[in-house]
């Protein structure tokens, strides 16, 4: 995959995602979207950016990115969710959307440039 599409696609997840989370009410008929985008965002795309970072393309197999993904997402969010709690901003829903976006969108911009200088 071209690497300014992949770019293309991280960024427009993680558009979707805040969209779901802050425009789509909990009482709405589409709230399930908010769950999945969130879930999905929290669970898989930090740590599948972070893999991106760490390995060439080719290096991992499927399974290993997918279990490296999950295991290194829940370990940026736990960190993140710490820093968080312990500093005076506190854990609310626009504290943890915006780090979480911001972590995924930095990721993303590493394993960009990475994959640029190949």
């Amino acid at each position: 995959m071209k690497p300014t599409l992949w770019l293309g696609i991280i960024a427009l997840y993680t558009a979707l995602t805040i969209v779901a989370v802050y425009l789509i009410p909990s009482d709405s008929v589409f709230s399930w979207l908010t769950y999945f985008f969130g879930f999905t965002f929290v669970a898989v795309m930090p740590g599948y950016c972070l893999v991106n970072v760490l390995f060439k393309e080719g290096k991992l197999e499927f399974v290993e990115t997918a279990v490296l993904s999950v295991a290194l997402s829940f370990s940026l969010v736990g960190v993140s969710g710490l820093f968080l709690g312990l500093s005076p901003i506190g854990i609310a829903t626009n504290s943890i959307t915006i780090t979480l976006s911001g972590i995924v969108l930095i990721l993303a911009i590493l394993s960009f440039i990475r994959k640029r200088q190949k």
